[in-house]
């Protein structure tokens, strides 16, 4: 006697096939969902004490990166400015201006400004910011176009698998290391050659492995181990 009518069979097989797709979905939407701004905060605007703005300070008064940012050739860590070095200049001007209250309120308090961190990593990544700076990383590489900024924000996801995209390939992105604090450097073409060690290059990964090799970049095996920013 047959109990099941014979669809059952079909039946079955369909489920099982639809559950694969099913949970295949979730796992995709899952990614998705990891890589987006939700998560990432890429390209978010972070609320800070005083709207500073890099793109007026950077493009219009062309103040170097370096000025505010101290530590970041010898350090690990780029350094955020104490409230003194903006009173080296706004003790003279704007001395009066509401927006700059809380930077005149540190400075007399001689409490630092609570500064929200706009590109942050997690506390088991290790990062050193001297090391990428003399290896030829620009700024705008990982911070991406900071001069045309308003307000500050994230411009890349800062995951596992962006760090990857650089050291499987750092010939793509280094520069030579006069270049590293021009925000508007380009990669060289046949047009805007770039002149390295003595020898001009029209295109990014010949100049890139030009100075991988004099800059004694470590090989790929080396960079892209676990204990390299995992430590």
């Amino acid at each position: 006697m047959q109990i099941f009518h014979r669809s059952t069979n079909t039946l079955s097989r369909a489920t099982i096939f639809g559950a694969v797709f099913v949970v295949a979905a979730a796992f995709l939407v899952l990614a998705e969902v990891q890589r987006s701004p939700y998560i990432t905060y890429e390209g978010v605007r972070k609320p800070q004490p005083v709207p500073f703005s890099h793109q007026h300070h950077v493009t219009g008064l062309g103040i170097d990166c370096r000025y505010c940012h101290t530590s970041v050739e010898q350090s690990s860590f780029a350094g955020i400015p104490p409230t003194k070095t903006c009173m080296n200049c706004h003790s003279q001007i704007w001395t009066n201006a509401a927006l700059l209250e809380p930077v005149r309120e540190s400075y007399r308090s001689n409490k630092s400004l609570q500064w929200t961190r706009v590109n942050q990593l997690p506390d088991y990544v290790y990062f050193n910011h001297s090391i990428h700076v003399n290896k030829g990383v620009g700024c705008n590489t990982c911070h991406g176009p900071v001069d045309q900024m308003p307000l500050m924000y994230q411009n890349a996801s800062m995951q596992m698998e962006w760090c990857l995209e650089c050291h499987r390939g750092a010939e793509k992105f280094v520069r030579p290391r006069d270049q590293v604090f021009n925000m508007r450097y380009q990669q060289p073409s046949t047009t805007t050659p770039v002149v390295f060690a003595g020898a001009s290059f029209t295109d990014q990964e010949s100049l890139g492995r030009a100075i991988v090799q004099n800059y004694k970049v470590r090989a790929v095996k080396d960079i892209t181990n676990c204990d390299t920013c995992h430590r």
